[in-house]
């Protein structure tokens, strides 16, 4: 591959750094903003870019700014875990918004963050701070908490030294808590969340193992602080939990592990 006059950086190492520019909320940018963002000399930016456009992975937008291109999109669609995962669990997400009425969501672990993969919104529920491809805190939020319960000791005792960060006067942040509402959450499988994320704005989550027993998702109910018993929901959510697992190949008797063991044979789920 051949190398940039910077030491150590390759061409492809500075394509993937344009890329990953691009975020949720930052999904249209310029070339001044990708220069200035990614710390990269103007001309060399230029250069990616247009290599970009010319694989189908950038577009380019009338007012002449950059979006992520159909060819990058169509490669994502390929993730071994999110589109098997989200074929099986569409019919259970909607089945629950259609019961419920309010946001329902999947999201699986990426790093020290939880990944929301889907959403179903109602168009009167309360508002939310994040988006289908937009990144949850593991500590705050239901289906983070589910997330992190199951995600083995090192990743969680790496995530609570790193200080889990106050977003409300009612999010947990002392690692002792914590710890007690993880533990909790595995006996379970659910966590309850309320106003920890966004003032005003309750969740249960609940979670998604495959074949093997790994918690490998999570499944969540938010809804507008008061305008709905929290405890009423937690059956619904468990039950389209466990469908969704079931159809992954979890069965009753197949004991629940952490995310990060390995299992023995394949590691296909389903």
């Amino acid at each position: 591959m051949p190398r940039t006059n910077e030491p150590g950086r390759s061409v492809s190492s500075r394509l993937l750094q344009v890329l990953f520019t691009f975020t949720p909320e930052d999904s249209t940018l310029t070339l001044a903003d990708l220069t200035r963002r990614t710390g990269l000399p103007h001309a060399t930016v230029r250069r990616l870019v247009h290599e970009l456009r010319t694989a189908g992975a950038l577009d380019r937008t009338p007012d002449g700014r950059f979006t992520v291109g159909l060819r990058l999109w169509e490669l994502g669609t390929l993730a071994p875990l999110s589109v098997p995962l989200r074929a099986v669990a569409l019919p259970f997400l909607e089945d629950l918004h259609a019961a419920l009425h309010q946001h329902v969501q999947l999201a699986v672990l990426e790093g020290h963050e939880a990944v929301v993969v889907e959403r179903f919104s109602a168009r009167d529920a309360v508002d939310l701070a994040s988006h289908v491809g937009g990144r949850l805190p593991l500590h705050s939020s239901a289906v983070g908490k589910v997330l992190l319960a199951h995600a083995g000791r090192t990743l969680i005792e790496a995530y609570l030294a790193a200080g889990p960060a106050r977003y409300t006067s009612r999010t947990v942040t002392d690692p002792a808590d914590l710890r007690a509402e993880l533990t909790a959450c595995r006996r379970s499988g659910t966590a309850t969340v309320r106003g920890e994320m966004t003032e005003g704005a309750d969740s249960v989550g609940a979670r998604i193992a495959d074949g093997h027993g790994r918690v490998v998702a999570a499944l969540s109910v938010v809804v507008r602080t008061g305008s709905l018993d929290l405890s009423t929901a937690v059956a619904p959510v468990l039950a389209s939990a466990f469908s969704i697992s079931r159809r992954l190949g979890w069965r009753p008797g197949i004991g629940v592990r952490d995310a990060d063991l390995p299992v023995r044979g394949s590691v296909r789920s389903g």
